[in-house]
């Protein structure tokens, strides 16, 4: 949900950002990197997580468009969208750069005087 206090801009950043927000998530995306393409099960027996875990933090990545997922009969075969990466570290950079916009609205801004 947009929130009116922020440019959507910086919404969606953050809406991004909070899928990466969990160390299992990032390990998942970290294994992926280095295997192109693999099964749940090969990731499970890369974490110390059940696999009922590890698929619920596919599922965050995969609805934040990071990981995407072929069916491959009875199993699923999962690999990073790196193009959705290299446009979220675009973003990064261009927020860190320079702002085109405020953070805030000016008319929420309150000095006290």
């Amino acid at each position: 949900m947009p929130s009116p206090d922020f440019p959507e801009s910086l919404v969606d950043l953050a809406d991004r950002a909070k899928a990466l927000s969990h160390p299992a998530r990032l390990a998942i995306i970290r294994h992926l990197a280095q295997h192109d393409e693999c099964i749940c099960g090969d990731i499970v027996a890369s974490l110390p997580l059940a696999q009922s875990t590890v698929s619920r933090h596919l599922r965050v990545l995969q609805d934040a468009g990071v990981v995407r997922v072929t069916p491959d009969g009875p199993r699923s075969c999962y690999c990073l969208d790196r193009g959705t990466l290299r446009d979220m570290r675009g973003s990064f950079d261009a927020f860190l750069k320079e702002p085109k916009e405020s953070i805030t609205p000016k008319e929420s801004i309150t000095t006290d005087a």
